[in-house]
């Protein structure tokens, strides 16, 4: 396997750095053009905060002019300012430099960053005199051949801080039928390219398109050139795929011909929505380009919205947010999810031979290696150590597979009470990014499962459990947390190690007379919190298109709740970034345990994703099992909060007044409510802070939002005829359990 050098930094360059950041500075600029640089670019506050080691008020307060960025941040937020300013040159600024005063246009390339022009590849400019059809080709705005809507200046889209040159121009570009394309802070390139290996050798040459590695062992992503249907057409490619099974070009297709002609190469999945084309990489340098074709599919509405009808510029704009936030899309928002894993934590880095004095490939800490078999129980159906133990036709029982998945419980009319039913409304509160919540600071196994006989119950490893919880019982005004339609156990079961360890919780917390007798697990040896890193660069992701929204960590409930009635409609496009992200953390849990593809395939075979280190049903199962029971645990916490009573013992019963749900959904609880407003429901005192424990609203990942009010009376006909209200309580006809997070 060829390794790349690991990269090292002169030390003498290190010391420097570090006395300059000392040194205070005049080279600030006014707080005003410190607002516009961080506007410009597309960057919140809170990533500037981050960035810098500070807090998000602190940045606010220097935009302000309230005070000064002080050793060490002020340098580095300096360096930070003079390179936004080189990128974004204010309109002042443009005029006082000879030769290069002009009035802005509408034209999307007013708004690009300056740079120094290559001969091979500028930026659109308006002022140059149109010429011939080349890449160093400019055309003024009235050439274009676009509708005229589409020539309205966009919003900017946010270029990456960090300015690598391999990279300059951002991580993508939106190719258009004249050439167009499209990229970062409004950058428009000639692209000259009427063939698809034509587009990736000028990608490659000229385009300095491209993202820098999440891990210094990791590696860059490739540039993403999206396609739009009059692009397809210029290209050569068919307006739709006609193989709708296999969702990819024929091998005769002309456009597969000319690839292999000149000698690049097309990954197994061929030419389809996403396709990668390539060369074998020589030494280090990756020789790779990734098309993404929007009238074939590439950005599914379910995570994208209506993404693909964008403009282009605009298109480009939602695109790089996500990529400078999440990653480089390279499929499907569930495929980023998983990649994203190994992006953070690649399996192997570069580490010295001290025999030979060369590199070689080792592991990297705490990142999943290889490939491993799940426990049978842990295994889907289809699985072989399955297949192996069982018939086709057998339905494995609970103390035979594990079965850790998202609530879908309803409470049985029968069970509500006179005080409930007096109320109005039926209210409904959703877990931002749940699964998210869940994955933070979890223990994971990191090796294969080791079987164990009669083990005792250990809360520190990662595994799966034969145990019998159903002496556990709860208030039936509540599910039961161990099982995902809410009933009671009857027998032994397999469990995640969440769920056995909030059990035992359960039991210590209310005094039960139960104790934790495992009859046999499986359990991992080696372990670590591997889903950390993905947990923390998420959940900035989620919370910065947030506050691109107008959603931020310092508003109180009630102007949090106001602020997300209408947080969608100020920017629709950082909307569609925010289903994204949210669609990116669901899918990737889910690709954890990928099931088999194709009409061809039979149980029992292998199928290609147990081949990849990633696919690992045990960790998805802890996932949900956690984010599960956090839920149940913040149930108990409200109703214990809101309950006259004292605490009870000896049993998981709440007395009549208690609060508890009527219904659950994965991460939307529905409670009987006298008002329309979850502040007219949950435990908040009049200072305005939630009990100890309970739901909280606000925008963090675990935090709490309103899902949706309807009427009681609504809710209670759907419980009759056995349906879930918390499916539909938004009332605008979409299925919560479809944009579950």
């Amino acid at each position: 396997m060829e390794v790349s050098s690991v990269p090292t930094e002169n030390p003498l360059f290190s010391a420097i750095d570090a006395l300059l950041e000392q040194v205070p500075t005049d080279d600030l600029p006014p707080p005003a053009e410190r607002k516009r640089l961080r506007e410009a670019a597309g960057l919140s506050q809170t990533q500037i905060a981050t960035a810098l080691g500070t807090r998000r008020e602190a940045v606010g307060n220097w935009e302000g002019g309230k005070t000064e960025p002080r050793p060490p941040q002020r340098a580095a937020y300096v360096r930070l300012l003079e390179g936004l300013a080189q990128r974004f040159p204010s309109r002042q600024a443009d005029t006082q430099q000879p030769g290069e005063a002009q009035p802005l246009s509408t034209d999307p390339a007013a708004d690009a960053p300056a740079m120094t022009n290559d001969e091979n590849t500028t930026p659109r400019s308006t002022t140059s005199a149109p010429d011939s059809r080349s890449t160093t080709a400019t055309r003024p705005a009235s050439m274009s051949r676009r509708p005229a809507a589409r020539n309205a200046a966009p919003k900017p889209a946010p270029a990456p801080p960090a300015v690598d040159p391999r990279f300059a121009h951002g991580p993508l570009g939106v190719l258009d039928g004249d050439g167009s394309l499209y990229g970062a802070g409004g950058l428009v390139l000639e692209c000259p390219a009427a063939t698809v290996p034509d587009l990736v050798a000028w990608t490659l040459a000229e385009a300095r398109l491209g993202a820098g590695r999440l891990h210094r062992s990791g590696k860059d992503s490739d540039p993403l050139i999206v396609l739009t249907a009059a692009a397809v057409d210029r290209l050569g490619l068919p307006e739709r795929l006609e193989d709708r099974r296999s969702m990819r070009l024929p091998e005769d297709h002309k456009v597969v011909k000319q690839i292999a002609r000149a000698k690049w190469q097309l990954t197994r999945r061929g030419f389809g929505p996403w396709a990668r084309v390539y060369r074998p990489a020589k030494g280090s340098e990756r020789q790779c380009v990734q098309l993404a074709v929007l009238p074939w599919g590439a950005l599914d509405s379910r995570a994208w919205g209506e993404a693909d009808q964008l403009p282009p510029a605009e298109l480009a704009r939602v695109l790089t947010a996500y990529a400078s936030r999440v990653l480089t899309p390279r499929g499907s928002t569930a495929v980023a999810g998983l990649e994203l894993m190994t992006a953070l934590r690649p399996p192997t880095r570069a580490v010295r031979d001290e025999g030979t004095g060369t590199w070689v490939s080792g592991a990297v800490p705490g990142s999943l290696t290889v490939a491993v078999d799940p426990a049978p129980p842990e295994a889907p159906d289809e699985h072989p150590v399955v297949t192996a133990l069982f018939p086709r036709t057998h339905e494995r029982t609970p103390a035979e597979v594990l079965d850790e998945e998202a609530f879908d419980w309803i409470r049985s009319t029968e069970l509500l009470t006179d005080a409930e039913c007096s109320r109005q409304f039926a209210v409904g509160i959703d877990v931002n990014t749940a699964f998210l919540a869940a994955a933070n600071r979890l223990v994971v196994g990191l090796s294969g499962p080791e079987y164990v006989k009669t083990p005792q119950f250990d809360t520190t490893a990662p595994g799966s459990w034969l145990v019998d919880l159903s002496g556990v019982e709860v208030d039936p005004r509540l599910p039961s947390p161990f099982t995902p339609h809410g009933g009671r156990p009857t027998g032994p079961a397999w469990y995640a190690t969440p769920t056995v360890a909030y059990a035992q919780e359960l039991i210590g917390q209310f005094g039960l007379p139960v104790e934790l007798r495992p009859i046999e697990a499986y359990i991992r040896r080696e372990t670590g919190p591997y889903l950390d890193p993905w947990y923390k660069h998420l959940a900035e992701a989620y919370k910065a298109t947030m506050a691109d929204l107008g959603i931020t960590a310092d508003l109180s409930p009630a102007a949090f709740l106001a602020a997300m009635e209408t947080h969608k409609a100020g920017d629709p496009g950082m909307a569609m970034v925010l289903s994204a992200v949210k669609s990116t953390v669901k899918g990737g849990i889910g690709k954890l345990r990928e099931r088999p593809q194709g009409t061809k395939y039979r149980p029992g075979e292998r199928w290609p994703a147990l081949e990849r280190p990633t696919w690992r049903p045990d960790i998805r199962a802890a996932v949900i099992s956690a984010a599960r029971v956090n839920m149940h645990r913040k149930l108990v916490k409200t109703a214990l909060a809101t309950q006259a009573g004292p605490a009870p013992t000896g049993a998981v019963v709440f007395g009549e007044d208690a609060l508890l749900p009527i219904a659950l959904l994965s991460d939307c609880a529905v409670y009987p409510s006298p008002g329309p407003s979850p502040l007219d429901v949950l435990p908040y005192d009049a200072a305005g802070k939630p009990a100890p424990g309970t739901f909280r609203l606000g925008v963090s990942p675990g935090m709490v939002k309103h899902e949706g009010t309807q009427p009681l009376f609504w809710a209670v006909e759907l419980l009759e005829q056995q349906h879930n209200p918390a499916r539909h309580i938004k009332g605008d006809g979409t299925d919560a359990a479809d944009e579950g997070e």
